[in-house]
């Protein structure tokens, strides 16, 4: 049975979000997206069952008809994020502390993954760097893939702060783009980098944290232990803290790179909360901290 049009018809507010970030051909991406998800539903053997997802990509939470199992479909506008990704998860595939990717079409831009039970993102609940000390020690055990198949780390940090700029105008990248530019040209590793690994994009799993939606890039992987230095933290004695003991729990980390990683990353994380008017003492801190 094809899935119903008004289940994965895309809201008017998501297909706004998805055009600021991908362009106005998102609208069209959008208006496809029906037959779209019809036509893998019928290869892959799903039937859909709920809608979600709304910045970069469209999720679909389906019921596998072979044997009832929960898996999701996730599609994005641009293929070329979808296939980075697929690179990536197959890097990591065998990894228990990241998501399975079970089938994907690079045409498409569409990725079929396991559910991961209980699911819920990791930002909901308390942690400690040595909740995900495991996770990010993983991630980072893994080579990196040969050849040009991800961009560099540098490339995604520019990417990054391009999109800041967009979004929060006024707001100077200018000091960020330079300390991340030091730190991507200065000879350090070029591992497989998550890219985008915060707690909400941490879920729990039956073994432990398991990492989803990557963006995938290669680079210094001390980067992907940012937004777990800065989270919840509010002065410069916590952060020294808490990069002390992610450092000290993650083989290969460096403690003077990740307090570098936060400098320059401050901004990706304080502009969106300036502009919906936050200020709390956690943004006060990121704005310190970015100097803006």
């Amino acid at each position: 049975m094809n899935p119903p049009t008004t289940l994965t018809a895309v809201p008017e507010d998501v297909r706004d979000r998805l055009v600021t970030r991908f362009g106005p051909g998102a609208r069209a991406w959008c208006a496809e997206l029906p037959p779209l998800v019809d036509a893998l539903a019928d290869r892959w053997g799903l039937a859909v069952r709920a809608a979600g997802g709304g910045g970069t990509a469209r999720v679909f939470r389906c019921e596998r008809r072979a044997d009832g199992a929960a898996v999701w479909l996730k599609l994005t506008p641009d293929t070329e994020v979808a296939r980075q990704e697929a690179v990536a998860l197959t890097a990591w595939r065998g990894l228990p502390s990241v998501v399975r990717l079970l089938e994907h079409d690079g045409g498409a831009g569409a990725l079929l993954l396991a559910d991961v039970a209980p699911g819920t993102p990791l930002r909901e609940h308390g942690w400690r760097p040595a909740d995900v000390a495991g996770l990010l020690g993983d991630l980072r055990s893994v080579a990196a893939p040969p050849g040009p198949a991800l961009p560099s780390l540098a490339e995604r940090a520019d990417f990054l702060l391009d999109l800041t700029e967009r979004r929060a105008p006024g707001v100077s990248t200018a000091d960020a783009r330079a300390l991340a530019r030091e730190l991507t040209g200065d000879g350090s590793p070029s591992a497989l980098v998550h890219g985008d690994l915060h707690p909400a994009n941490v879920l729990l799993g039956p073994a432990g944290p398991v990492a989803i939606d990557p963006r995938a890039c290669l680079g210094d992987p001390d980067f992907d232990l940012v937004d777990w230095a800065l989270d919840g933290v509010t002065d410069p004695a916590a952060l020294s803290t808490r990069i002390a003991a992610l450092a000290h729990l993650v083989p290969g980390a460096d403690a003077d790179r990740i307090h570098a990683w936060c400098r320059a990353a401050a901004v990706l994380i304080a502009a969106p909360r300036l502009t919906a008017g936050r200020r709390d003492a956690g943004t006060a801190f990121l704005r310190e901290l970015a100097g803006i």
